[in-house]
């Protein structure tokens, strides 16, 4: 069977661990948990996928990487990036967990490149042995050379089985009248923009109003950029069916210590220690952006 062009790019250790080589860039996975409200816990349901880039052996900021990159390079960066998060969510993290991969609708300008890039990533899931039912496509804030070639890319998506979600939803673009056109699965409000909302009893207010006008369309609603604890209930307060965020668990380097979870169906579903799992309910230690006094 044919192979994905990006692989070419791509070492697999005798961990099953595989990296990306990009001239001199050496590019990982990390993986960050996304969780659903469950009956008052919180449960992992889903993994983002999220490039890490080193040169040198330390660390660079994924914008400036890909602030150095041409155009042409971020198209073949982009589905090497792709091609590395499927490989390793396959290889090391629980199957039961949808995976979220992100894409830049920028540099998808025509018909053949969508349809290169769908096979290289098909190929590869094959490889993998991940199903499209499990594939949150998630279409980031970059500008489309068009809207027609936008809803073009998403209906290809679609149309091989995947999941679409729109990111940051009120920053920009991402605005009721891109919603509508696209249609996803999935809308992420902008974490920026959800943390100037929840300071207020107006604002989160708001935050459910629109909760409520997206689940009556059958869309779940991600709240992302979640950074401490507080938030989370007030998340729930709001409607959000899902929530992601440092204040739950930091992306990290596949492998991660998020072990393949087995569920015990007399206990929370997810035991590891580095994940923050807690009831939600009862008293906020604080509200709206303010100390509540003790």
């Amino acid at each position: 069977m044919a192979r994905s062009i990006a692989l070419a790019h791509v070492d697999i250790d005798e961990h099953r661990i595989a990296t990306g080589a990009w001239g001199p860039f050496t590019l990982k996975s990390a993986f960050q948990p996304i969780f659903s409200f469950d009956r008052g816990k919180l449960v992992m349901a889903a993994f983002e996928g999220l490039l890490r880039p080193f040169r040198d052996g330390e660390v660079m900021s994924p914008p400036a990487f890909f602030a150095s990159l041409s155009a042409a390079e971020r198209l073949h960066v982009e589905t090497l990036a792709r091609t590395l998060h499927i490989l390793n969510a396959g290889a090391h993290l629980d199957p039961a967990k949808k995976l979220f991969i992100n894409f830049d609708p920028s540099v998808f300008s025509d018909r053949e490149i969508i349809a290169n890039a769908l096979r290289d990533m098909r190929l590869t899931m094959h490889e993998a042995g991940i199903d499209a039912r499990d594939v949150v496509c998630e279409v980031t804030e970059q500008r489309s050379t068009s809207q027609q070639a936008l809803e073009g890319f998403v209906a290809a998506l679609r149309d091989d089985g995947f999941r679409i979600a729109v990111d940051d939803y009120g920053a920009q673009q991402s605005d009721m009248e891109r919603i509508s056109a696209l249609k996803p699965d999935i809308v992420k409000f902008d974490g920026r923009w959800i943390a100037r909302l929840m300071e207020t009893r107006q604002g989160v207010a708001l935050l459910a109003l629109m909760v409520g006008e997206f689940s009556a369309r059958g869309i779940t609603v991600v709240f992302e950029g979640i950074e401490e604890g507080w938030q989370i209930e007030v998340a729930e307060a709001a409607g959000a069916h899902m929530v992601q965020g440092f204040a739950l668990a930091r992306p990290e380097l596949a492998p991660t210590s998020f072990a393949v979870l087995h569920p015990d169906p007399q206990g929370p579903a997810a035991t590891d220690a580095h994940v923050r799992q807690r009831r939600v309910g009862g008293s906020s230690a604080k509200a709206f952006g303010r100390r509540v006094a003790s």
